[in-house]
């Protein structure tokens, strides 16, 4: 269970890409967000103002994208904003009535930390750790974690509250979250970080 010391005053909420294309039927589609919405949710009600959700926002074709990316959305043409319905890339509804006060980050690529100006903002405000939800827990999540422990952050993840899309590397990347940044990653469930992290 996290300690007091450990959220404390300079915490944030970085709410990883919780959008429409990943929750409704779409080539993308991750059965599990909705699973861990209601853990999500209890989150960002208790700290709107402290919670930023990132957005992962496609190219509008495959040639706009850069380097390998074009490969990828070679692929996934049809997620590309060109075909996508354009509402998809928004936030989940019950999560997008937060925004004000809680604010939104939009990013080509799995990482929330390049060319964002986030780290910027968040040392500005004095942060020192980071409660991290969203997905996929082995993409996106990942990628936010790994920044953020090269920037000195600390990390807090509820895993009730991080979706995958598949059982294997759900379990893979927790397993390499415990044994590698143990000392720099605590792992919660949503119920010990809320009795911490008070209003």
């Amino acid at each position: 269970m996290p300690s007091d010391e450990l959220i404390g005053s300079g915490a944030v909420h970085i709410c990883v890409d919780m959008q429409r294309m990943f929750a409704e039927p779409t080539e993308w589609h991750a059965p599990w967000l909705n699973r861990i919405l209601p853990a999500v949710e209890a989150i960002t009600e208790r700290h709107a103002a402290r919670t930023i959700f990132t957005r992962f926002i496609p190219p509008p074709a495959p040639q706009a994208a850069h380097g390998a990316w074009r490969d990828y959305y070679a692929r996934w043409d049809m997620m590309t904003l060109e075909q996508l319905e354009r509402e998809l890339i928004d936030l989940v509804p019950t999560l997008a009535r937060h925004v004000p006060p809680a604010q939104v980050i939009d990013k080509p690529v799995y990482s929330p930390w390049l060319n964002t100006g986030l780290h910027e903002r968040l040392r500005a405000h004095g942060i020192t750790t980071l409660i991290i939800t969203g997905g996929e827990a082995e993409v996106c999540v990942l990628a936010t974690v790994l920044g953020a422990i090269d920037l000195g952050y600390r990390i807090v993840l509820p895993t009730d509250a991080v979706f995958s899309s598949a059982d294997q590397t759900y379990d893979a990347i927790q397993t390499i979250f415990h044994n590698r940044f143990g000392v720099q990653l605590r792992t919660c469930s949503t119920e010990e970080l809320l009795e911490t992290w008070k209003a």
